[in-house]
């Protein structure tokens, strides 16, 4: 029987044997071969999306916060005005950047078991033209409630408003579809669903509003806008990589494929989700959720 620790949260999680053999190589972050790595990872993340063509990928160094801080700091102009549905710890916490950066805010809250309601989103958008984007979490992570993606997105396209998605605990075994689902940036990173090791987030931003992002950003490092122009200009990274995560990531998405993809991720994850409920069920133990909400 194995000693190795079996972690049941929802990240970092346990990571395949291929995953951490992946990462008894260096790497040096300017080498062609690494920058081929980056390359692959960032293709293979658009394609999760069906963004390849109208979307780009941009890696960011650091925890899943620190890209989602870097899309709000990059896609929300200095002067602008972001509306964030509260319903849980994430959302909150999307809430606290922006007063950090000093951008306005306006939330509107629920009890953690409640969903957002796009119906609340179209009265708030309606009634003030000065907000820019909304910032909505599509699974918030410490309930697992579902939040109404497809419909806040098309309510905010409609409204002419950006939409800023924190996807962490879906992207990859939801379906986030580029084409149908309007957005200007969804963001995940490598520890969740796709099963790779923590250290490093990216954000999928559509690229008409990312192309106008030009000095937005509050922070050089956290810069997304020149983080882009310089991938797109070298294939490197402005600042040294995470190269030993981006190697191991870049293993992770390849048994990710050759398990099936989102289709086959998301179906493991509902049948681990099943079990787990329905023996607890067995205990007494009864679900924060319902069935309906309950992102599995």
């Amino acid at each position: 029987m194995s000693t190795e620790p079996y972690l049941l949260t929802p990240g970092p999680l346990t990571t395949s044997l291929r995953t951490k053999q992946s990462m008894l190589r260096d790497w040096g972050s300017w080498d062609g071969d690494f920058n081929s790595i980056t390359g692959r990872v960032r293709e293979r993340l658009l394609q999760i999306v069906h963004g390849s063509g109208t979307h780009e990928c941009v890696p960011m160094q650091g925890s899943g916060t620190f890209s989602v801080e870097a899309a709000v700091g990059t896609l929300v102009p200095r002067a602008g005005h972001v509306l964030v549905p509260q319903n849980g710890a994430y959302c909150q916490r999307i809430a606290r950047i922006c007063r950090v950066l000093g951008r306005r805010l306006t939330t509107i809250d629920y009890a953690e078991n409640t969903q957002v309601a796009a119906a609340d989103i179209e009265r708030a958008l309606r009634a003030d033209p000065s907000i820019t984007h909304v910032a909505l979490v599509h699974c918030e992570t410490s309930t697992g409630i579902l939040n109404p993606l497809e419909e806040v997105a098309q309510v905010v396209s409609r409204h002419g408003r950006g939409l800023i998605v924190d996807a962490m605990s879906s992207f990859g075994a939801l379906e986030i579809d580029a084409r149908t689902t309007p957005f200007d940036a969804v963001v995940a990173a490598s520890g969740k669903c796709l099963e790779g090791p923590p250290g490093m987030g990216f954000v999928i931003v559509r690229r008409e509003p990312l192309e106008r992002c030009e000095g937005n950003c509050h922070s050089l490092s956290l810069d997304l806008y020149d983080q882009w122009v310089y991938m797109k200009k070298t294939t490197q990274w402005r600042y040294t990589p995470p190269t030993h995560v981006v190697a191991a990531f870049d293993a992770a998405i390849a048994q990710y494929l050759e398990e099936g993809g989102l289709v086959a991720r998301g179906a493991r994850y509902a049948q681990n989700c099943r079990t787990l409920i329905e023996g607890m069920s067995r205990l007494g133990l009864k679900s924060f959720l319902p069935a309906a909400i309950q992102a599995p």
